[in-house]
């Protein structure tokens, strides 16, 4: 694994735009005071020993160096040797209906709204779990694997949107068969699946997907986020209508997801305006569900500044080498003189 041990030196390559700037700022002072006394190109030939290209390389150079130092105190580095470390915790897979329907507003601002600061707050409590995000509609995808990232996780959850899934419908069996695949090996006993919907699904057999998830020791529950009485759904500034004109009205369908949950012996929980439900689940998990949890990390690193030291130094020596002006001696010898 390659990692960089102090990444903040890269704000030093800020200096590189500097240093160009002060270079042409010197190359052009020097053009305006040699105009001082005359026409260029006759100074050019009174003058012949000058060599801007001999200058212009030294500088190349130099910068080079300034680049090779710099991601040097950056400190790459690569891992060396693996570790097995253990802890205390589960792996939480949160599944999220993206669909337009959580675009209704019986939740303030919208469902989805209320459901990004949900898990905004559930990521805040965790410390030892590790976490992942499903997103699905007509069809699921991972937005972020099993993670112990949290500040990640925060950022990816702040972001959901319908845009997200191409295709509109609600897949919850999808996502269920999809999180069943995305825990990892060193997580079996603690795998919690947290699926957050208005319960209207119109794809596949999401309780069959969840009974295959229980043979796979995943214990699902489940967040019901609507009213019985339904909200129209608001997009562009339009309400949604079927076919006849009418406006569609999104409501809760508690059934499907308890039977869901029930099936995994997990539990369901109806979210209210006052709580999404996700602080309930998290009490649970902490009172019942946390177990060993391994995980392959690397606990050594080798450093390697040392090789962009020598690079560097090496741009220096060369640099140093070449002198600003053409040699008298060499210049006469000219192999490709014919």
């Amino acid at each position: 694994m390659f990692r960089f041990g102090t990444p903040d030196a890269f704000w030093l390559l800020l200096l590189v735009p500097g240093l160009v700037a002060a270079y042409w700022g010197y190359v052009r002072a020097r053009r305006r005071r040699l105009a001082r006394f005359g026409n260029p190109e006759t100074i050019a030939q009174l003058m012949p020993e000058a060599s801007p290209r001999r200058i212009r390389r030294k500088f190349t150079l130099i910068l080079l160096a300034v680049v090779a130092v710099v991601v040097a105190l950056a400190r790459p580095q690569f891992g060396s040797k693996l570790k097995e470390v253990s802890s205390r915790g589960v792996e939480i897979m949160i599944a999220v209906d993206v669909s337009n329907s959580m675009l209704a507003e019986d939740f303030q601002p919208s469902r989805l709204e209320r459901t990004k600061l949900a898990i905004d707050r559930l990521i805040e409590q965790l410390r030892e779990d590790r976490i992942g995000l499903i997103v699905f509609a007509g069809d699921a995808y991972v937005q972020l694997p099993i993670t112990s990232d949290y500040v990640a996780a925060r950022n990816f959850a702040r972001h959901l949107s319908p845009n997200m899934v191409s295709r509109q419908g609600t897949a919850m069996g999808a996502a269920i068969d999809l999180a069943s695949l995305s825990f990892s090996s060193g997580s079996e006993g603690g795998r919690i699946l947290i699926l957050i919907s208005d319960g209207e699904n119109h794809e596949d057999d999401p309780v069959a997907a969840a009974q295959q998830a229980a043979e796979k020791g995943i214990k699902i529950y489940t967040i019901g986020i609507g009213t019985d009485q339904g909200a129209p759904i608001l997009i562009g500034g339009d309400y949604i209508t079927d076919e006849q004109g009418n406006m569609v009205v999104s409501r809760l369908d508690e059934a499907l997801l308890e039977q869901i949950a029930g099936v995994t012996g997990g539990a369901y929980i109806r979210a209210t305006n006052r709580s999404i439900g996700l602080d309930e689940i998290v009490q649970q998990i902490n009172e019942v569900e946390k177990k060993e949890l391994t995980q392959q990390i690397f606990e050594d690193y080798n450093e390697q500044f040392q090789y962009l030291l020598a690079i560097a130094l090496a741009l220096l020596v060369l640099e140093s080498l070449i002198i600003p002006r053409k040699n008298r001696v060499l210049s006469r010898f000219n192999i490709f003189k014919s």
